[in-house]
């Protein structure tokens, strides 16, 4: 990967290191520094990479926050975080912003250990307005009346079932908390759902809320009939509000709402942010803003503007790899492609995605087979228990869900599904260590927390072929709950179409005998084994290799074959080896009385920063090199034994 390439800003925003700094503007060159803003997060995203419409949507509203609030004194929260470079740049890391996602550098979402401005580490969707809550009646528990509270939430993270319980809480504890709700109808895909439907709904609502104050404040003052008045005018109000009110479902969860307002008004942010500032309790405020907001090509295309990599700013040409030489496909297009196929020759099998159709590549069955595919919106919960529900009709889900979203999930997993042995087959992408989205998305987990369901099949395809060997099992030899693992990126096979097989649950297979040594890998990483395993050949050295497949049930039958020929053994996974498939094949070993020496290779146990997937590979002991290293250590010992 190439260096970095550092952007110099422009006047005003060169001023600016921090908020204090963002403080001494003058209100009206708000504006013209927010134009700078966004032209700086343009020219180094299109040479560095990253994400891209969601911080340009947000520019106005960012300035906007930390001008009015004293941040980060007051307690500024932001849900998932695509939408923050805007805040880092503002934020004291303006300098080193070129380093965004890349190793060692700043990380792509707010990161508390990063700066005391990000006040809560974010990634996953739907988590502001909760921790907001918490924030708030901390705050009011310690005496710190003048603090402010303010959670940002997108429209697409609002239909996250959390967000819900969040602002249920929070209107039920009249919380002195200020909602953002950042609403430009996308998340990554346009959203789905009623909610979404309501807020595109609603329209334009200041005038009654300036008569709203106007007549309250008015019958309060008349001694003798305030009470019974007011009493009177909130009954009118909510027979109105039935009827009118556009926020009206926020108002019944205990939030005074405002809004819509224009999400790019610098100038009337300001001013509206102000006036909140003095108005205590729960308040939601509906900004309308446009994702992209600023280039045109993301404006009208949001989806592939999300996150399109580099690109020339000028003429919008995103840059593609060149290469005459045909190249594997990514696992998710694999899938995508496959379970259509699958579809084709059984009518029971269903797709079923929260949110992700074009990360995973359901929006070929979707577009293909609209009835037998959804996107039930960021919604992981409800994606499995619905699954489930197809389940209990006969019908074949599958539910495909990153792993580090599946997280979120683990108890439908187990109450809905595995408790009831239905048969929905699990797609995990991004399986492992994903690279520059970090800590918050590696799906280092699945595996450890998945094999110890009772009823689950744990499985990790090696390749494209594999994957879709697995997919043709899971849907046709199997009625129980099936999970299939994949990394995020490309296969290692250009003839990938094959003829689908059945591969028989619980089976691996020997790919190389060997002496002294075997290597047993689960899944991609099994790549990383064949190039060590070239090398060392190139040096007489002769590992054996077995790819395994499944991580439950496990291959007894190969496994004592294995633990009888050989005295040294290395796991690889590209996963925790706390509790994961090197922790399987060690509890055994032990349950079967075998004296042999394991090494196991795969993520430590500590949460793993952001880099590319081939940097924390390396970093964390798995790669190809690893493996040379870890089977020559062993080689070693023996010749000078």
């Amino acid at each position: 990967m190439p260096d970095p390439i550092k952007i110099q800003p422009k006047e005003l925003l060169a001023q600016v290191v921090t908020p204090e700094d963002l403080r001494k503007l003058k209100p009206e060159q708000l504006y013209d520094f927010s134009q700078e803003l966004r032209d700086f997060i343009i020219s180094t995203v299109s040479v560095n990479g990253g994400h891209f419409g969601a911080s340009l949507g947000v520019v106005e509203l960012t300035t906007a926050i930390h001008y009015v609030y004293n941040t980060p004194y007051d307690q500024l929260i932001w849900d998932v975080g695509h939408q923050a470079y805007g805040h880092k740049i503002i934020t004291g890391r303006r300098e080193d912003f070129h380093t965004n996602r890349r190793y060692n550098g700043v990380s792509g979402f707010p990161k508390r250990s990063e700066s005391e401005y990000d006040t809560f580490g974010v990634g996953h969707s739907s988590t502001s307005i909760s921790a907001g809550v918490g924030m708030a009646i901390a705050k009011a528990y310690k005496g710190e009346d003048d603090r402010k509270i303010i959670s940002v939430i997108g429209d697409g993270a609002l239909t996250g079932g959390i967000a819900f319980e969040g602002l249920n809480h929070g209107g039920w504890e009249d919380t002195d908390i200020l909602v953002i709700l950042n609403d430009n109808n996308m998340s990554i895909d346009p959203n789905v759902g009623a909610l979404k439907e309501y807020l595109t709904d609603i329209t334009t609502s200041n005038t009654y809320n300036k008569l709203r104050d106007e007549v309250w404040n008015l019958l309060g003052k008349i001694d003798k009939v305030g009470d019974k008045a007011r009493a009177a005018a909130a009954k009118i109000e909510q027979a109105v509000m039935a009827a009118n009110r556009p926020g009206m479902l926020f108002e019944a969860l205990g939030y005074r709402y405002f809004g819509p307002i224009d999400g790019h008004d610098v100038n009337h942010l300001v001013r509206i942010l102000d006036d909140l500032k003095k108005i205590p309790g729960p308040k939601l405020l509906h900004c309308v803003t446009v994702k992209g907001k600023g280039y045109e090509l993301a404006e009208k295309d949001q989806t592939k503007w999300h996150a399109p990599g580099t690109f020339d700013k000028i003429t919008g040409e995103i840059h593609k790899p060149t290469s005459h030489t045909p190249s594997p496909p990514k696992y998710q297009d694999v899938f995508g492609r496959s379970i259509i196929e699958l579809a084709k020759e059984n009518e029971k099998i269903m797709g079923v995605t929260p949110a992700m159709p074009s990360g995973c590549s359901m929006k070929y069955m979707l577009a293909e087979m609209p009835e037998r595919a959804f996107d039930v919106g960021i919604a992981e919960q409800h994606a499995v228990t619905f699954s489930a529900g197809l389940a209990t009709q006969g019908l074949v889900p599958f539910c495909n869900i990153y792993s580090s979203f599946m997280q979120r999930a683990y108890d439908q997993v187990i109450h809905d599904v595995a408790i009831q042995n239905l048969h929905v087959v699990f797609c995990l992408d991004r399986g492992g260590l994903v690279g520059a989205d970090g800590s918050t998305h590696h799906g280092a987990y699945d595996m450890a927390f998945f094999r110890c369901i009772p009823n689950m099949v744990v499985s990790a395809p090696m390749n494209e072929q594999e994957l879709r060997n697995l997919m043709h099992t899971a849907a046709n030899e199997h009625k129980g709950p099936f999970s299939i693992r994949y990394p995020r990126g490309k296969g290692v096979m250009v003839d990938w179409q094959t003829p689908f097989e059945v591969i028989p649950v619980g089976k691996g297979r020997e790919l190389v005998a060997g002496e002294e040594v075997a290597i047993l890998t689960i899944g991609h990483p099994g790549n990383f084994a064949t190039e060590a395993i070239q090398e060392l050949n190139a040096e007489g050295i002769h590992p054996g290799h077995y790819d395994m497949r499944f991580v439950k049930p496990l291959d007894e039958e190969l496994l004592h074959e294995v633990f009888s020929k050989y005295d040294k053994v290395i796991t690889v996974e590209d996963g925790c080896i706390m509790g994961g498939f090197g922790s399987a094949i060690v509890e055994f070993m032990a349950d079967h009385g075998y004296a042999t020496k394991v090494k196991r290779l795969g993520v430590p146990d500590r949460f793993v920063d952001h880099g590319t997937q081939g940097e924390l590979w390396a970093e964390c002991g798995y790669d190809k090199q690893a493996i040379v290293e870890a089977v020559k250590d062993w080689v070693t010992v023996r010749d000078f034994a």
